[in-house]
C-alpha cells in the first residue's frame, strides 16, 4: 500500500516535469510565432494550450484525492500543497504564451515587433526559456541553490523590461501607438513568465527546507 502512495506521488511530480516542458514549449513556439510572423505556429500555441489545462486539472484532482484518501504528514504533505500551488502558476505561464501567440496572429501578415526592438525581445523569451528550463531542474532534483539562482536571472529580466520601455517611449520612436502597445504588452507578458518561474522554485524551497519563504506570493 505504501508503494502504491510513493508510486502516486512520483507521479504527480513526473506530471509536473510535463508541465514545465510543455510550457516550455508554448513559449518557444509563441516567440517564433511573434517574431516570424507565423500564423500556423501561433494557432499551434493556442489550440495546443487545452493540454496544459488539462494536465492542471489532472495533477490537482490526484493531490486533493491523496490529501483526502491518505493523510499526508510532513514531506508529503508539503509535496502536495506546494503540486497545487505550482500547477496554477504553470497554467497562467501557458496562457501568457498563448497572449504573446495572439499578438502574433493579429499582426500577420506583419511581424508585431519593429527591427530595432528584435534583440531586446528575443533576449526576453530566451531568458524566460531559460529560467523554465531550470524550473525543471529544481523540480526534478529538489535543487535549492538552483532555485535561488532564478532569482539572480530574474534580475536580468527586469533590465529587459525596463530597456523595452526606453526603446518605446524613445524620441525617436517612429511606430506609432500601436507597435508601442504591442511591445509594452509583450514585455510584460515575458516579464510575469519569469515572475510565475521564480515562484514556483520558491515553492521548491519550501518543499524541500519546510520553511515558507516570507516573499512567497
Amino acid at each position: 500500500m505504501r508503494d502504491a502512495y510513493a508510486d502516486q506521488l512520483d507521479s504527480i511530480r513526473d506530471d509536473l516535469l510535463t508541465m514545465t516542458r510543455l510550457v516550455g514549449n508554448a513559449v518557444s513556439h509563441a516567440t517564433r510565432a511573434l517574431l516570424d510572423g507565423d500564423a500556423g505556429v501561433a494557432e499551434q500555441v493556442i489550440s495546443e494550450d487545452a493540454a496544459i489545462d488539462a494536465l492542471r486539472v489532472t495533477i490537482e484532482n490526484r493531490s486533493f484525492e491523496l490529501l483526502s484518501l491518505q493523510n499526508p504528514v510532513a514531506g508529503d504533505l508539503r509535496m502536495l500543497v506546494a503540486s497545487l500551488r505550482m500547477v496554477s502558476e504553470f497554467e497562467r505561464m501557458g496562457d501568457l504564451a498563448v497572449h504573446v501567440a495572439k499578438i502574433a496572429r493579429l499582426r500577420i501578415p506583419d511581424v508585431a515587433v519593429p527591427d530595432e526592438v528584435v534583440p531586446t525581445i528575443a533576449r526576453m523569451a530566451a531568458v524566460a526559456e531559460v529560467m523554465i528550463a531550470k524550473v525543471g531542474h529544481v523540480i526534478a532534483d529538489s535543487d535549492v541553490a538552483a532555485a535561488e539562482e532564478l532569482e539572480q536571472v530574474d534580475e536580468e529580466m527586469d533590465k529587459l523590461r525596463r530597456s523595452s520601455f526606453r526603446e518605446l517611449l524613445g524620441s525617436d520612436w517612429k511606430h506609432g501607438v500601436e507597435p508601442a502597445v504591442d511591445i509594452a504588452l509583450l514585455g510584460r507578458y515575458y516579464e510575469r513568465i519569469a515572475d510565475h518561474a521564480v515562484s514556483i522554485a520558491r515553492r521548491v524551497v519550501f518543499l524541500v527546507t519546510g520553511e515558507q519563504p516570507t516573499y512567497i506570493d
